[in-house]
């Protein structure tokens, strides 16, 4: 079953912050904020949370069950209880925790051209944040079959430039019919496109929208924590099972 949470542009997360961040002495259970995050499993069924700034957060307390994967990217809505303490920067109330789809990019070749396909989307935005690269999409679904999304480095066609990663965002969509636009949310591990001796990497990412092909040129910083977005695009806060 989809779940539907909130759709809230960065822009709006970012007033929250701001204004949930001017005392942070005082902390009301009145205020939340919401943020992507990467899940750290700390035990059986514990979990600390690390977001793309490089705060981490301990959850003292929930209002929801989570199970956590190492390496699982979510959406959180929490309540700061307390300052930094025990290594962590904030004590939290988990109010609501949802993954977010998490992939590896992988290998386009003769053998899965087909299944990983090169249908249309559009995308809303594509950005950096901690070693993740994150993508905000649309697509037609006719709730035929889940649709496929991947990220690949296409090794059937030879890199126009020898200064960025050359990457494919791809969509199969299995010829299903286009009846309605969903909204989707990936996150896929950069860490594989390091490059020894050097502290980043230029990524190009080709993406065969509607209309036309559009290509994203961002830099992935090894040690650079702070998410790259410039523009205010808004994040579809769903849980989805039309798309895998």
């Amino acid at each position: 079953m989809r779940r539907v949470f909130w759709a809230i542009s960065i822009s709006t997360i970012g007033i929250i912050l701001l204004l949930s961040s001017c005392d942070d002495s005082a902390h009301s259970l009145g205020e939340f904020r919401i943020n992507i995050a990467t899940a750290v499993p700390e035990g059986e069924n514990t979990y600390s949370l690390l977001l793309d700034n490089g705060t981490r957060l301990w959850p003292a307390a929930t209002s929801v069950p989570y199970k956590p994967v190492k390496n699982q990217r979510v959406f959180l809505n929490y309540t700061i209880l307390s300052g930094a303490q025990d290594g962590y920067d904030h004590y939290i109330k988990v109010n609501d925790i949802w993954d977010i789809l998490t992939k590896k990019v992988i290998e386009l070749n003769t053998q899965n051209e087909d299944s990983i396909g090169n249908d249309p989307v559009k995308t809303n935005a594509v950005w950096v944040g901690g070693d993740y690269l994150n993508i905000s999409f649309m697509f037609n679904y006719g709730g035929v079959q889940p649709h496929a999304i991947n990220l690949v480095n296409n090794k059937l066609v030879e890199s126009s430039s020898s200064q960025s990663t050359m990457l494919e965002f791809r969509h199969n969509s299995y010829q299903s019919q286009q009846s309605k636009l969903y909204e989707g949310f990936v996150c896929f591990d950069l860490r594989p496109m390091r490059v020894e001796n050097v502290d980043s990497v230029k990524l190009s990412v080709k993406v065969k929208e509607y209309s036309r092909e559009t290509t994203y040129d961002v830099i992935y910083r090894y040690n650079d924590a702070v998410a790259e977005l410039a523009t205010e695009m808004p994040i579809p806060v769903i849980s989805s099972n039309e798309y895998y």
